[in-house]
């Protein structure tokens, strides 16, 4: 398949048009705003990233696992130290996205001036070439009035061969002859207005192809910049979730290290209190450990359980003693 080119299909059939060529500019100041856009775009990922990344180095350095000891405290360590990695290496994407976006601006720049040569030679080109045209068309204008006048005099000098005015007659024919000279004259200004043109018209054409081959060639650079660009990116961001996966990775690494019994017996040898339990708190009975001032051990066996007797009988029962509710023979009666 034959490929298309700017040069062949953007000509119109008025000289003084220029529709070809406008479409062609508007595609390119189109594609200049995409790269502008592009560029915008990875400027503001790249703050994002930037951003992600302060916010990533800021959550690294909080207390994480501080408490912690052993095989976990270390995986935990690795997992903050990890942590900042990651963040720092999101720093670079974002510088690396700054150095893309910089290189399309420049890019851009680059494309911008050397289409403005171009532009401003062929404005000029334009503004020629409409001028001469006109020019051109006014000449052939002028030529063809005269040329109707040089027929009108010759007309009336032919009307009137057969008068016997003579004076009239040459009147007649001295008209037809100043009317025959500003045709002569007014057709040599427009043969030479008609060449001008010509000249101008095939200086148009050359640099109008040059042009079109010229933007040709910037569109192609910029589709593939643009492609090759945005590729980069993407290779970038691929980049950055594998080194974040091998950062993880460590992380994992350690986890895999730490050992949930390891670390109980870690703590166990360093905060360990003693291998015997508190010895069980027993009853003691108060009024055994007064008559106990030797500080002899009580029994640790809980007191019997003893029904009272019956109560004594009042009227055989003295007022004036009282009875232990204690039925202990060590008792005594207490007299008042």
């Amino acid at each position: 398949m034959k490929n298309l080119h700017f040069k062949d299909f953007f000509w119109n059939s008025d000289l003084t048009c220029t529709g070809g060529y406008d479409a062609i500019i508007l595609y390119l100041n189109d594609g200049r705003r995409t790269c502008k856009e592009v560029e915008e775009f990875m400027k503001a990922r790249a703050s994002i990233e930037e951003k992600y990344a302060k916010e990533l180095l800021g959550l690294s350095k909080k207390v994480c696992g501080h408490n912690e000891m052993n095989t976990l405290k270390r995986s935990l360590d690795v997992f903050k130290l990890q942590t900042e990695h990651v963040s720092l290496s999101h720093l670079q994407l974002a510088q690396s996205m700054r150095d893309e976006a910089k290189k399309l601006e420049d890019f851009r720049e680059k494309q911008k001036e050397a289409r403005k040569k171009i532009e401003q030679q062929m404005d000029a080109l334009h503004k020629q070439k409409s001028s001469q045209f006109k020019k051109t068309m006014d000449t052939k204008k002028t030529y063809e009035q005269k040329c109707r006048d040089k027929e009108e005099a010759d007309q009336n000098v032919n009307r009137n061969t057969n008068t016997n005015n003579t004076k009239h007659i040459e009147k007649l024919y001295s008209k037809a002859q100043q009317a025959k000279q500003n045709a002569e004259e007014a057709d040599r200004l427009y043969i030479q207005n008609v060449t001008t043109l010509g000249k101008v018209r095939d200086e148009w054409l050359k640099e109008h192809m040059n042009a079109c081959e010229m933007f040709e060639k910037q569109a192609m650079e910029r589709i593939n910049f643009l492609r090759n660009t945005v590729w980069t990116h993407l290779n970038q961001l691929s980049q950055q979730y594998v080194t974040s996966d091998e950062l993880h990775e460590e992380v994992r690494k350690s986890l895999e290290q730490c050992d949930v019994q390891e670390d109980i017996e870690h703590f166990v040898n360093l905060r360990r209190s003693g291998d015997k339990p508190p010895a069980p708190v027993v009853y003691e009975n108060f009024y055994s450990s007064q008559r106990s001032p030797t500080g002899a051990q009580p029994s640790r066996q809980p007191p019997p359980v003893i029904r009272r007797g019956p109560l004594p009988d009042p009227a055989n029962s003295s007022r004036d003693n009282s009875y232990s509710s204690v039925q202990d023979a060590d008792y005594s009666v207490i007299q008042y």
